[in-house]
């Protein structure tokens, strides 16, 4: 069946205080991140080498260590997460896809599958999981 392709609103909203910037919702994550969601980070060979130089300098920025901790938010395929295991600083990643999900556990990293929220992040916390 062929259906025009599904478009959202962007609206961009910024915090005058913190200067967070994030966008409006208007889709559920069930919608959003579907069945047939396809989107692997790892395809792109210049994303993988931006996200190794990033864990390059965040490692030394933030010294983290095998003491540390590392937690991503819509961790998708690994891609970011896998250069962190390497350096043998303890990580997981929270991701809704199950396509996804199941590429990092191909890597080795341990993957919540679930869309983040606040009710996930009260989960978290319960089991001595949130960052100090």
């Amino acid at each position: 069946m062929k259906e025009p392709e599904k478009w959202y609103p962007l609206k961009v909203m910024v915090c005058d205080h913190c200067w967070l910037v994030q966008t409006e919702d208007f889709v559920g994550a069930d919608e959003m991140f579907s069945e047939e969601y396809a989107y692997f980070s790892s395809f792109s060979s210049t994303w993988l080498k931006h996200a190794k130089s990033y864990v390059d300098k965040m490692t030394s920025r933030f010294n983290l260590t095998g003491n540390s901790m590392v937690v991503e938010i819509a961790a998708n395929d690994g891609y970011l997460l896998q250069y962190i295991k390497e350096r043998d600083i303890p990580c997981y990643g929270i991701e809704p896809t199950r396509s996804t999900a199941n590429a990092a556990r191909e890597k080795g990293i341990e993957i919540i599958e679930e869309f983040f929220s606040s009710r996930q992040a009260e989960a978290l916390v319960k089991e001595g999981r949130q960052i100090l």
